[in-house]
């Protein structure tokens, strides 16, 4: 997996900017993610590639777009240092998976990135970063391609035990 890295503070006006807000197809999302901010990003990224940044990614306007955009271009994993707080709520609820790492910003960009979820780390370069944690609930959700789709589940689960 390809790192894409970015600095601190990266708001969802960058990640996908608001005149785009009217699309809720995140394959064209991702024709236009990072646009005026980093614009090789919608044309290079491929499948399985990872987000990496600082501090703070994901602030500004509460927006499910922002990580909608980032899965339709193929991106199922952002690390960074830290998120905000709607933003890793958003992720989680869409199926992205939000990875806090401290030394996120020891990764460069272009660097390959794999991820151990059971093992709590991320492998870049020969090294092993620790990650924390996400909480199973969460896990299971992104697992089931996001808060719908994992809420669809629960309902065939009770349709089923109620029969």
């Amino acid at each position: 997996m390809r790192a894409w890295k970015f600095g601190n503070d990266i708001d969802t006006d960058a990640i996908i900017p608001g005149r785009f807000l009217t699309i809720y197809d995140p394959a064209e999302l991702a024709k236009h993610a990072f646009e005026g901010t980093r614009d090789e990003f919608a044309k290079g990224a491929r499948e399985g590639d990872v987000v990496v940044a600082g501090t703070n990614f994901g602030c500004g306007s509460s927006r499910e777009h922002a990580p909608l955009a980032l899965l339709g271009a193929g991106i199922r994993v952002v690390v960074a240092e830290s998120f905000a707080r709607i933003f890793y709520r958003n992720a989680v609820n869409t199926g992205l998976l939000p990875l806090i790492c401290a030394e996120a910003g020891e990764i460069r960009d272009g660097d390959t990135v794999s991820v151990d979820i059971g093992g709590g780390f991320i492998a870049v370069n020969g090294k092993q970063f620790a990650v924390e944690s996400v909480p199973g609930f969460l896990q299971t959700i992104v697992e089931a391609g996001g808060l719908v789709a994992y809420a669809k589940g629960l309902e065939r689960v009770e349709t089923c035990s109620t029969k």
